[in-house]
């Protein structure tokens, strides 16, 4: 409670800190869950795994660094020996849902709606978090789908959070994996590194090369990371710094535009697994890069007026 109590400690912290404690909640209860499923043919790597993640969410701030580092281990062995799967799961049938689409119509978007509303008032006009405010949002959601429905009671929400996460499997921690190595890159120095090779080709105060450079290299990093977030801090350093906002290029327009653009490398790459992988295996396509195959054309459209607008409004 030292934590919640100390008036050092921002509130926009200290809700932060609950919704983690939330997530690790929902997947401990998948790991017991999982356990507990006899029909599951890797219960136990499944409960370690779920369980393992749930325990470092929810109590990381507080554990020990090696403790926390020992459950990141303890986690992806069965991940690695493919001991993670999904258990027993009991999904609405199709009549079900026909039926309660009819009663419900499109206020089904209500409750999905208000997560994004909820995250732009927090972001917008609180110093609280936006990702508190999703929190909230999902809680108000919960309150709208019940009030749809008297099935749907807390039981059903922690069955469905559970069979989401299952479906998922371990793909799920793929961004906060290589948000993590983003952080590693940037310490490790790879952007000094980049600089040094980039200054090989790129014109000094050539402002307009160094944004198509800077832009492209976002797009690449990104798709080899999965993450544009990752990619911006190793690329700002390597080029965007030295090679554009060195020689009077706005920052805010280039920082802001230039992560957009990284963003389209998100479309192109199966790195992006929450983007790109997951919707095949929950959609049971047929084609495992469908998704990327008919964002490309997209992408290279959005590559293109990103570096255009960066170079005019320099």
């Amino acid at each position: 409670m030292a934590f919640f109590m100390d008036p050092g400690v921002t509130l926009s912290s200290k809700l932060l800190e609950v919704v983690y404690m939330l997530i690790g909640a929902v997947t401990i209860y998948a790991g017991i869950k999982n356990l507990l499923d006899k029909k599951n043919p890797s219960r136990y790597g499944t409960a370690v795994f779920w369980c393992a993640f749930g325990i470092a969410c929810a109590f990381g701030n507080w554990l020990p660094a090696q403790v926390t580092g020992t459950l990141v281990v303890i986690m992806i062995l069965p991940a690695i020996f493919k001991r993670v799967k999904p258990g027993f799961s009991l999904a609405p049938a199709k009549e079900y849902c026909e039926a309660q689409f009819k009663k419900i119509g499109m206020k089904i978007f209500i409750p999905a709606l208000s997560m994004g509303i909820m995250a732009l008032i927090f972001a917008l006009f609180t110093d609280i978090s936006s990702l508190v405010g999703i929190g909230v949002g999902i809680i108000i959601s919960m309150i709208i789908l019940m009030a749809y429905s008297k099935d749907n009671k807390p039981k059903v929400f922690l069955d469905d959070a559970e069979r989401v996460l299952s479906m998922m499997g371990p793909l799920c921690l793929l961004p906060q994996l290589l948000a993590c190595l983003g952080g590693i890159f940037t310490a490790a120095g790879v952007g000094d590194v980049i600089s040094q090779i980039v200054s090989y080709f790129v014109p000094e105060g050539n402002v307009n090369v160094g944004i198509i450079v800077y832009a492209l290299g976002m797009v690449a990093f990104t798709a080899i990371m999965g993450n544009a977030y990752a990619a911006i801090t190793v690329l700002t350093v390597g080029i965007g710094a030295p090679f554009v906002l060195a020689y009077g290029a706005d920052p805010v327009v280039i920082g802001a535009v230039a992560l957009t653009t990284g963003f389209c490398g998100t479309l192109l790459t199966p790195m992006a697994a929450n983007f790109n992988i997951v919707p095949v295996a929950l959609l049971d396509m047929k084609k495992k890069f469908g998704v990327i195959r008919n964002q490309a054309v997209i992408a290279v459209i959005m590559i293109v007026v990103q570096i255009s607008y960066m170079i005019v409004m320099k």
